[in-house]
């Protein structure tokens, strides 16, 4: 079941990581300045089409918005792109590094 409180903790904890104030957010997303406060609070949803554009705002996909397990989705998805370019060897000390850190 969707969970809107969810919603606003991600979207909180996302614009939070970038740096933005909801005002600044809210006018570079083209709304009233209270935009972001409202569904951060609970007040308001995005519509489908303010979705995508929260998302394109954070450069992630709407899928990764929801992985609400993934503190950093764009992070991860550059260190995963960054992974896909190294040599196996370089991957396997990639992984003992991850692995040490984990432990």
């Amino acid at each position: 079941m969707y969970d809107e409180q969810k919603f606003a903790l991600r979207l909180t904890k996302l614009r939070m990581q970038k740096g933005v104030s909801a005002r600044d957010m809210s006018l570079s997303l083209g709304q009233s300045e209270s935009y972001i406060n409202k569904i951060e609070n609970g007040k308001s949803l995005p519509s489908m089409t303010g979705f995508f554009y929260i998302c394109e705002y954070f450069g992630i996909t709407p899928a990764q918005f929801f992985e609400f397990d993934i503190e950093n989705p764009r992070l991860t998805e550059e260190l995963k792109h960054s992974i896909e370019k190294l040599s196996p060897k370089q991957t396997v000390h990639v992984l003992e590094i991850v692995r040490d850190i984990l432990e």
